[in-house]
């Protein structure tokens, strides 16, 4: 049997590199997508990777076209991917009265969101032919209820969680499986700058095989930890006014000016 193939976006640093490695562990092939192709090279090098068994794919994901031509050349050099991780994604707090976090939002929506459709976009008609395949989209606890400073990424992630659900209805009986994986607090340089405490934080690699776990098992959607699960699952029945009240002086994420 061929080696399974996986297509990973953000994949040269954080979840994107656990990923990578916990799957090559398993046997798979990988196709690693990311801005700055030096990145992974170094970190393959170091992983000892075998060169057979991985290619760097440079794309930028909020460039629609970039990153469906990456998607195109993989299957053109590699064929066509088991499993499809749409994990390229950035945080950034923001303030609506500041017209500059306005273009900030615009750029996340752009990398969380538009970005994690046109990265299924190119495999998408020929999974289905197949009659297999799993299109994974990282979402986040923090898309189950909204923060204050933390609007933009909150909003992304809660469509990231609503557009896979309807991807996942409009795949069904198609062999193509939707699998929508909802992070909490993971130790990566996305989360080492967070002023706020980040209860059951796990490492990178814990979450990476829970994930593998997961996506293997064929859930629609499961939280990773299993703990922030059930303090999400607490959260989204917290009354708005209690909700309001505990999170009111919780520390905000940082803006793109460090403030």
């Amino acid at each position: 049997m061929p080696a399974r193939l996986i297509f990973i976006t953000g994949a040269s640093s954080g979840i994107g590199q656990a990923l990578a490695l916990r799957f090559y562990q398993d046997g798979y092939t990988l196709a690693l997508v990311a801005r700055r192709g030096d990145a992974i090279a170094q970190w393959a090098a170091q992983a000892r990777l075998d060169p057979q068994r991985w290619r760097a794919y440079l794309a930028d994901v909020s460039d629609i076209d970039s990153i469906v031509a990456a998607g195109q050349e993989c299957i053109r050099v590699q064929g066509l991917p088991d499993v499809v991780v749409a994990n390229a994604g950035i945080s950034i707090g923001m303030d609506t009265a500041q017209r500059a976090d306005l273009d900030v939002m615009a750029r996340l929506l752009a990398v969380n969101n538009v970005g994690m459709a046109a990265t299924f976009h190119p495999f998408i008609d020929a999974m289905r032919n197949r009659g297999s395949g799993a299109l994974v989209g990282i979402g986040s606890v923090n898309g189950i209820r909204g923060f204050p400073g933390h609007g933009a990424y909150c909003a992304s992630k809660a469509a990231v969680i609503a557009y896979c659900e309807s991807l996942r209805g409009e795949l069904r009986s198609s062999g193509v499986r939707v699998v929508t994986l909802c992070p909490g607090y993971v130790d990566t340089p996305l989360t080492q700058g967070n002023r706020y405490s980040m209860p059951f934080l796990i490492p990178a690699d814990r979450f990476a095989d829970a994930a593998l776990r997961a996506i293997e098992a064929g859930v629609s959607y499961t939280v990773i930890p299993w703990q922030m699960g059930v303090v999400a699952k607490l959260l989204r029945i917290l009354p708005n006014r209690v909700f309001d009240a505990v999170f009111a002086g919780r520390p905000r994420k940082r803006r793109s000016d460090g403030s």
